[in-house]
């Protein structure tokens, strides 16, 4: 097809909206670990799972046989009020860079979350509502996914409770009411409203907290309460399923119209959004379909691929939580309070890690003032003010434009845009301001938080 005829925008019709999930554990040679009860350090079993997580989402996180599993006729009603999402030809990026390749972005910010989040927030309150629970808990750093399950729990008259990460809680107000104007009860954590949250803060005095902090917290909260359950926005693998809807969708537009990407890139902080992304092209490429360079872009503050251990480890500060096989810096691992782009957690999907460590995919990480610089140079020509987390991608993808303009290749280039930044403008204002700074953990720092690693 003509390139005349790819439009800017190009949009799915609801009749095009994906019917199932895609599980790409089904296809992967090398299936991720099974999770550790931390108690006996044996696999996980659904009877371990079922006090903290929902019933259903227990039996997806254990599915490691079904490719597709169905989508909920609700499930997919309310994704209609949003999805699917556009894939976006960036014409004025490529102009502005001067360079041959041609780039693509999946949007995941026209809805009132502003991000990727909702995709899986729905799906587990729709299954917390029919397993006829009174409301779950979660940890939130940046905000989105609290933001996004605040709305889910809304929506099906769910109580939400939510630990955010004290120093996204302190200088992201406006994300934070945003969930208290859906009914949410937002707390920073580390608190003094748990156990776990008492003992970090008695071992870590002033600190800003990190996701496994707000995690244990989320976990006591929900184990604690009679009829309530936890749930996550990223990580686990029931979590990167719901997310597929992403890839799903921009493989069949890619399709639609002719285009097969070379280069995938995605953001990476628990893998949710790039999993999400790259799941179907991964899948084609582990059957032999076809072949794509995948990119992982992880911050340096905290870069658990680039520079973690493949190990087991506690998912959480506070080691309540299963153990899980993935790339690590340890649970006690608390990034630099200066990091101010999100992707906050200490470990990566177990699915990602496996596929990074099967070398299916690369992973680099970037220092944020040349994130901020990338997000900047992205809004001023496609008009999107891009979430930190998403400009991780974008200072990748255009890497990988002005290497095709050195060597004249005409790539086609894809990334994720994850979101809107308009409720990160602390960060934005740090770095137009000046005072943003950029700060790589010392092998001293990481040996801090490997030194947590248990022995399995």
């Amino acid at each position: 097809m003509s390139e005349q005829k790819i439009p800017y925008k190009i949009y799915l019709s609801e009749n095009e909206l994906p019917e199932s999930w895609y599980n790409i554990r089904a296809d992967m040679k090398n299936k991720p670990a099974p999770l550790l009860n931390p108690e006996t350090k044996k696999p996980c079993t659904e009877e371990d799972l079922r006090h903290v997580f929902c019933d259903e989402l227990v039996k997806q996180e254990l599915n490691d046989k079904d490719a597709y599993i169905p989508i909920p006729h609700e499930i997919r009603e309310f994704y209609k009020m949003y999805r699917p999402a556009p894939l976006v030809r960036a014409y004025c990026l490529e102009k502005k860079l001067g360079t041959p390749a041609k780039i693509y972005y999946k949007f995941e910010g026209n809805n009132t979350s502003g991000s990727h989040k909702l995709n899986s927030a729905i799906a587990q309150a729709y299954y917390a509502k029919k397993q006829g629970l009174r409301g779950v808990t979660t940890e939130t750093g940046a905000g989105q996914w609290g933001t996004a399950l605040s709305m889910a729990c809304s929506y099906f008259d769910l109580d939400c409770q939510v630990y955010m990460v004290k120093v996204s809680y302190e200088q992201k107000p406006f994300r934070r009411e945003v969930m208290r104007t859906y009914g949410a009860k937002v707390t920073p954590s580390p608190s003094e409203t748990t156990e776990v949250g008492r003992k970090i803060l008695k071992d870590h005095p002033g600190t800003g907290g990190s996701l496994g902090c707000a995690i244990s917290e989320a976990v006591e909260a929900a184990t604690k309460q009679e009829g309530y359950r936890y749930v996550l926005g990223s990580v686990l693998n029931q979590v990167l399923l719901h997310q597929t809807v992403i890839g799903l969708e921009t493989m069949t537009a890619m399709d639609k119209y002719g285009i097969k990407p070379d280069v995938i890139i995605g953001c990476a902080g628990g893998g949710s959004n790039l999993g999400g992304l790259i799941s179907p092209f991964m899948g084609r490429k582990l059957r032999g379909e076809a072949d794509y360079k995948f990119i992982a872009v992880e911050p340096a503050s905290c870069p658990s691929l680039t520079r973690g251990k493949f190990v087991y480890d506690f998912c959480d500060t506070g080691h309540v939580c299963p153990l899980q096989k993935m790339y690590t810096l340890g649970s006690n691992f608390i990034p630099s309070p200066n990091h101010a782009g999100g992707l906050r957690y200490h470990g990566m999907s177990s699915i990602l890690s496996q596929l990074y460590d099967d070398k299916l995919m690369e992973a680099r990480s970037v220092e944020q003032t040349e994130v901020f610089k990338a997000a900047q140079e992205f809004a001023r020509v496609e008009g999107i003010l891009p979430a930190p987390e998403s400009s991780h991608a974008i200072k990748v993808a255009i890497d990988e434009a002005l290497k095709c303009k050195e060597t004249g290749e005409e790539k086609t280039i894809l990334f994720g845009l994850t979101g809107t930044g308009y409720f990160d403008m602390y960060a934005y204002k740090a770095f137009n301001d000046g005072t943003m700074s950029d700060y790589i953990p010392t092998e001293d720092d990481l040996a801090k938080g490997f030194s947590g690693i248990p022995s399995i």
